[in-house]
């Protein structure tokens, strides 16, 4: 009989469903750190949590019978992902719980910083009745700009749609036939949106690419007069620029329900007018509670009756034996995906992977597997491994075909992807040295041989003398070292065009990369970033 502690308040709907459960054990032990919560941890089977117990690596330490913890709710931040991989913990969450009533608040937000009503309110409570300092806008004809449409997104679009609201939207792992489905206008960059929006919102997980996505330089490219909201996290919006674009007018309104840090009971935006706060309730409404709750209970009840696995982030619901035997190629494939996800701009529909040679012997849907997971590392707010990354871009509308030869190449195996999309199609290759050194081999017709790990700056220039001096020269000023450096041309004869690869120390600053743009026979530079070498997806075993 298994044993399952709860360890954080849920609803008594999901405590409901552990009493009738007669094959299970459970015990509700709240508010537990240090040796009390590694304790409990290690006299149960299963494990419940929402935000408010940490369950690091001391948590876990030592663990020997705790198979399985679910989070009640989407984040998983409060769990050392990591330390339950090594531990051999499943992690799962609940991924859909919170959805409408995300999308329902950011609507409310919306409707309340158009229509004044916070302010209006207080002013009754004031004693006074001013109808024309409160004078709002419709909704009706607007323009709503959504950054990130996955489930929550997708949610906002439709209610915006029922208020009559023009949408656009951007997400680069939304197809344009998906899109149209939604009824939306798709664009391939953000700056493209944001001179055309009256409201905008975003629905993003908070990465590297995501942390103040919206500054000063963005805010200056909105019509005047916008209105901002932010229910998904905080740092996507700077807040200071928002500051500024509240006090030059710029910008006629920001509601905010999240905070670069929370909890924030102090803040230069409140009381500004046209501001709206809420101290984080996306998801705070008795259905979402309950949803929550009882898909968290049903999860581990099916784990343990079946040994069936979903919403893991971080184990694949394959045999560890396997994932051991192809972690080399599993690691490529991932990282090949983080890279032609930052290589190819724009949006996405399709995406092509060939295996070639003795790689086809193994298992390439998990290969290709791995690959989603790669390219949809940075994008979405769920946590992606190989059991959820194709439905995720199935989802998206981006059709993913398989090829395999088994005749060699160059090399004795390859996996080369393209992907495709309204602004063409990117092709790039990767290799195995050895078990576990990730080569990159082939970009569009450029063939070449570089690490595929860290920082890495690429660019296409004129196959002429003296442009690789002038860019270490460049980054030499920059104080920026270069640990390796390859060129590759189109073709086998000189004076065409080239591109080169240099892997860095450091990520070059913006002045530098104005630099080498600059430069008359240098034509595009890009900056992509790599799990470092030796780093591996928290999913595969160490």
């Amino acid at each position: 009989m298994a044993r399952i502690v709860v360890l954080d308040s849920i609803a008594p709907e999901g405590l409901s469903l552990l009493e009738q459960a007669d094959d299970m054990q459970y015990d509700v032990l709240t508010g537990l750190t240090g040796t009390a919560l590694q304790q409990a941890l290690s006299e149960a089977d299963g494990a419940i949590c929402r935000s408010g117990v940490q369950i690091d690596a001391d948590a876990l330490a030592g663990n020997r019978r705790l198979k399985a913890l679910v989070r009640a709710g989407v984040g998983t931040d409060n769990i050392d992902k990591q330390a339950a991989t090594r531990q051999g913990v499943v992690v799962m969450n609940t991924p859909t719980g919170n959805t409408y009533s995300t999308a329902e608040h950011t609507f409310a937000l919306i409707l309340a910083i158009s229509r004044n009503v916070a302010p209006a309110y207080q002013s009754l409570c004031a004693g006074e009745w001013n109808r024309q300092q409160y004078t709002g806008t419709q909704l009706a004809d607007k323009t709503l700009g959504i950054i990130g449409l996955g489930k929550i997104g997708q949610e906002v679009a439709k209610r915006a749609q029922a208020f009559q609201m023009r949408v656009v939207g951007y997400d680069p792992f939304l197809s344009s036939e998906q899109a149209t489905r939604l009824g939306l206008e798709l664009v391939t960059q953000v700056d493209e949106m944001l001179p055309q929006v009256d409201f905008l919102t975003v629905h993003t997980p908070l990465t590297t690419e995501t942390e103040a996505l919206i500054g000063k330089r963005e805010i200056n490219l909105l019509k005047p007069g916008a209105r901002l909201i932010n229910c998904a996290r905080g740092g996507i919006y700077e807040e200071n620029a928002l500051l500024e674009g509240l006090q030059n007018g710029k910008l006629a309104g920001v509601a905010l329900d999240v905070f670069e840090e929370e909890p924030c009971t102090d803040n230069p935006l409140y009381n500004l007018p046209g501001v709206l706060c809420t101290p984080h309730l996306g998801a705070s409404t008795d259905e979402a509670q309950t949803q929550v709750s009882v898909e968290a209970v049903q999860l581990l009840l099916s784990f343990f009756r079946t040994g069936e696995i979903r919403h893991a982030v971080n184990v694949a619901a394959i045999e560890p034996a396997t994932l051991a035997a192809l972690r080399g190629y599993l690691d490529l494939s991932f990282r090949l995906g983080v890279f032609l996800s930052q290589w190819h701009p724009g949006s996405a529909n399709a995406c092509r992977l060939e295996y070639r040679g003795e790689v086809t012997q193994e298992d390439v849907h998990l290969l290709t597997a791995s690959f989603c997971a790669g390219l949809l590392d940075q994008a979405l707010s769920e946590d992606v491994n190989i059991v959820n990354a194709e439905v995720l871009l199935r989802e998206r509308g981006i059709q993913v075909t398989e090829q395999s030869d088994s005749e060699m190449g160059a090399f004795s195996s390859s996996i080369t992807a393209e992907l495709s999309g309204e602004l063409g199609s990117h092709l790039a290759g990767a290799t195995l040295f050895g078990n576990n050194m990730s080569r990159l081999i082939r970009l569009g017709d450029y063939r070449l041989e570089t690490y595929l790990d860290g920082n890495m700056l690429l660019f296409t220039h004129d196959d002429v003398p003296g442009i690789i001096g002038t860019v270490g020269s460049i980054l030499g000023n920059h104080q920026v070292n270069i640990a390796q450096m390859t060129v590759g041309r189109a073709s086998e004869q000189p004076g065409g065009s080239a591109i080169g690869a240099l892997n860095l120390d450091t990520t070059p600053p913006t002045e530098a990369i104005v630099e080498l743009t600059d430069h008359p026979s240098i034509h595009s530079v890009q900056v992509v970033q790599l799990p470092a070498a030796g780093e591996i997806p928290v999913w595969l075993p160490q």
